[in-house]
């Protein structure tokens, strides 16, 4: 690519006010090289690298790797590393440096506050441990933040689909900083470390009362999280605006149920609060009584899940997709490509094994609440290829989602 084409891309990544992450890997897509920007204190701000291993030789000054200051005026705000295949002009590397080093101080966040400060105040707020208005202000400011005028909290969840490095939690919770950190540079990310979480599980806050800008922030977590981890899974849930911030831990409840229900729905679902239906219904509980919720399930839904890890059916997602075909068994048969005579064969296993007929109102009332018990507490179900009569050995089709949540 020309001088003048490369300036033009990286020019319209600018002019986009897309953040700096989209900056760089626009200027690492026209120059074909990898870069890496960090402030002023080593911390990472945006990578644009082929690799986790090439990201790692970046970041530690690997072969061919070049380090150069970022300057405004006499101030360095951070440092550009780069490895090229051919070295562009020294006009177009000073007018790149000059453009990174400008979104760098647009965008660069204050000075890095302790990331452990910093988890023990998100994670307090998830676990309800801070909740007087008086206390989290208070903490909030001893970290730079200003959650007076409203703040909303986001939980990304990230799943390897193969083995990894050691160290790969931290790396996706720096990642998902660093998104919402493009768009409001006081944003801090901890990772939650709740029990029976196998993936990471990240929990953001984002300052500021504006439902726009808290949405730019968590679509910026999802892209960021995708550009940078390749053969992960992802899920993403976004709360309403705490306006309050004695309004957080219900913040961070309403994240947390939302990325249940997104990570239900498939892979790189990002859901509001607000898109989660009638799973709404059951935040109370979730929060207030989880053990009722659990014991719901557990009359419910459990022992479908418990048969289809033991035999490797598709019980439950059968259930799932016949209540979504409003009791239909061919509209089920005809969406998960099977015969309507397996449909009825593990229908009739569902009421043996939960007591709940589908054929009655009720039992479809029970079971559907079930299914949503088990998706708020953030339990998955697992199945493999069916093995019962009619099911040919075929396993029964995943559904895939867009980042609405609209299932396909």
């Amino acid at each position: 690519m020309s001088d003048l084409a490369a300036l033009d891309a990286i020019t319209e990544a600018v002019e986009s006010g897309a953040g700096l992450p989209e900056v760089v890997r626009a200027a690492a897509k026209a120059l074909d090289a990898s870069l890496a920007v960090t402030d002023a204190w080593g911390a990472t701000l945006a990578v644009a690298a082929r690799s986790p291993a090439e990201e790692r030789s970046l970041l530690s000054h690997g072969k061919g790797v070049s380090s150069t200051p970022l300057r405004v005026a006499d101030t360095v705000v951070g440092t550009l590393h780069m490895r090229v295949k051919s070295e562009p002009s020294v006009s177009m590397q000073r007018l790149l440096v000059t453009m990174i080093a400008s979104e760098v101080e647009r965008v660069r966040a204050p000075e890095r506050v302790s990331e452990t400060a910093a988890a023990d105040f998100l994670r307090a707020v998830l676990h309800r441990e801070l909740t007087a208005r008086e206390e989290l202000v208070g903490r909030a400011k001893e970290l730079a933040l200003e959650v007076q005028d409203g703040a909303s909290m986001i939980v990304a969840r990230a799943h390897p689909q193969s083995p990894t490095d050691d160290g790969w939690r931290g790396r996706v919770r720096a990642i998902a900083e660093r998104g919402a950190r493009a768009v409001v540079n006081r944003s801090i990310a901890a990772l939650s470390e709740r029990d029976g979480i196998l993936g990471a599980e990240v929990l953001v806050l984002v300052p500021g009362g504006e439902e726009a800008t808290a949405a730019r922030a968590a679509d910026g977590v999802l892209r960021e999280m995708e550009a940078a981890l390749a053969g992960y899974t992802f899920a993403l849930g976004r709360s309403r605006i705490a306006a309050d911030p004695a309004e957080l831990p219900r913040a961070a409840s309403e994240a947390l149920l939302a990325a249940n229900v997104a990570e239900g729905a498939g892979d790189g679902v990002a859901l509001a609060f607000e898109q989660t239906g009638a799973y709404r219904l059951l935040l109370s509980t979730m929060s207030e009584n989880p053990a009722e919720l659990q014991r719901f399930y557990a009359e419910t839904v459990e022992p479908l899940v418990a048969y289809d890890e033991q035999y490797e059916t598709e019980l439950v997602r059968t259930l799932e997709t016949f209540l979504e075909a409003d009791g239909n068994v061919a509209g089920t048969a005809q969406r998960l490509f099977t015969h309507r005579h397996t449909i009825y064969y593990r229908l009739e296993r569902v009421r043996e094994l939960s007591g709940l007929d589908v054929s009655s109102s009720d039992g479809r009332e029970k079971l559907s609440l079930g299914l949503k018990a088990m998706r708020v507490l953030g339990l998955s179900a697992t199945g493999g290829p069916a093995s019962e009569v009619g099911a040919e050995g075929g396993r029964v089709p995943r559904r895939t989602s867009d980042r609405t949540g609209r299932r396909s």
